[in-house]
């Protein structure tokens, strides 16, 4: 089986979980026996990556094309972006752009040899739909995410109706959650036949600090200060202000707690702003995007860390954080809640119950403590090779 697999974000050069879930995914499959052609939207840095990441497997190529495409970009951003720009080779808008992108793939499924085409989320969707049109091969879209969970009941109609029309073109339909399947039953009109559920993964060897941080934390945590960690990008649909409004409630009971918020986004300014407004800012400590193993250092020092997603269609940060033996909270409206059994969950915009499980694992130590060994063990359950065999099962039903 070969598989000519779109995307538009690959560690090192990702924002987000979609990236990690393509890795994940690429490499399970790969080592399951299915061969993959991976096509980005742009040229990275280096091709070093590519080449240091599957130097051991002969069986995953990867491909790229010019293009300004940028993970999680909006209609705006990318305005901004080819404001900058000289000649006139890209789109003059994020859509024309996305267009430009499904050209360039139509080109590359002329030349390759494939069984089936895989298209990670909507702006991958049109290079799967032409890529279809002139391979005749089947077309699997995969859903990480919908418009309606990104854009917080402002639906940009655009992107909807690009996401309407890769689903409904395509011969299955991948969700990461019952979730967002359901949500894509009932704003797409898709069938539930169409549809497949398979869950994201985790791999614990992509994870491998546990050693005492090098952020000021530990001495912290010596002079008494717990830390409870908000690990994400800083948008709407993460609910970022739900975890400060917890924490302001949190704080009138342990004073000695450091929130660290790990992660930017359009929504930094106004957090920072909030935590001012609230009189926590001393309590609230900015740090910034991380990776690797810093993002496994923080996790292994953290108390506790909280998901409070407006809509979350999984949520990898929840198992990331159990692998670590850390205690999770997550909101009730994630995809992780479906897998994940050992944790607290609450609805994300319940800041009282939210605030409440907080305090509930910082002054429980027994608690905490089953919380983490028992999480710890679920998230090792988690496979990214589970997730592949079960992809490789529905590629199988639509040759």
């Amino acid at each position: 089986m070969k598989v000519l697999m779109f995307g538009w974000e690959f560690p090192p050069h990702n924002s987000g979980g979609l990236g990690v879930a393509c890795q994940g995914l690429s490499r399970a499959l790969s080592e399951n026996g299915t061969e993959i052609i991976f096509v980005l939207p742009k040229e990275v840095t280096t091709n070093e990556h590519f080449k240091f990441v599957f130097a051991n497997n002969v069986f995953l190529d990867v491909r790229t094309v010019q293009s300004l495409l940028t993970p999680y970009a909006t209609s705006e951003q990318y305005g901004s972006m080819i404001q900058k720009m000289q000649g006139n080779i890209y789109g003059a808008s994020l859509f024309e752009e996305v267009m430009r992108y499904a050209m360039r793939a139509k080109d590359i499924a002329q030349k390759e040899e494939f069984d089936v085409i895989h298209a990670h989320d909507w702006l991958s969707f049109p290079a799967g739909v032409e890529a279809k049109r002139v391979s005749g091969k089947p077309l699997i879209v995969h859903v990480h995410a919908t418009e309606f969970d990104r854009g917080g009941g402002n639906v940009n109609e655009q992107v909807y109706q690009v996401e309407k029309e890769g689903m409904e073109k395509a011969d299955k339909v991948i969700t990461v959650s019952e979730f967002t399947k359901q949500l894509v039953m009932e704003h797409y009109g898709i069938p539930e036949s169409k549809i497949s559920v398979v869950h994201n993964g985790i791999n614990p060897v992509d994870y491998p600090g546990r050693d005492q941080d090098d952020f000021g934390l530990m001495k912290l945590k010596q002079a008494g200060y717990r830390i409870v960690l908000f690990l994400g990008r800083l948008t709407l649909q993460k609910g970022p202000d739900y975890f400060v409004k917890a924490a302001k409630k949190v704080l009138e009971y342990q004073p000695k707690t450091m929130f660290v918020i790990v992660g930017s986004g359009d929504m930094e300014g106004k957090t920072m702003q909030m935590a001012s407004e609230l009189g926590i800012a001393g309590n609230m400590l900015f740090v910034g995007f991380m990776r690797d193993e810093q993002r496994s250092k923080i996790y292994h020092t953290a108390d506790a860390y909280v998901m409070p997603s407006v809509s979350e269609p999984f949520g990898i940060t929840a198992l990331e954080s159990l692998l670590h033996g850390t205690p999770v909270i997550m909101s009730k409206q994630s995809g992780a809640s479906e897998v994940v059994l050992h944790a607290l969950k609450t609805n994300f915009w319940d800041t009282d119950e939210m605030a409440d499980q907080i305090l509930s694992v910082l002054e429980y130590p027994v608690m905490k403590t089953e919380m983490g060994k028992n999480g710890e063990k679920e998230a090792m359950n988690c496979s990214w090779d589970k997730a592949a065999k079960k992809l490789q099962t529905v590629y199988k039903s639509v040759t």
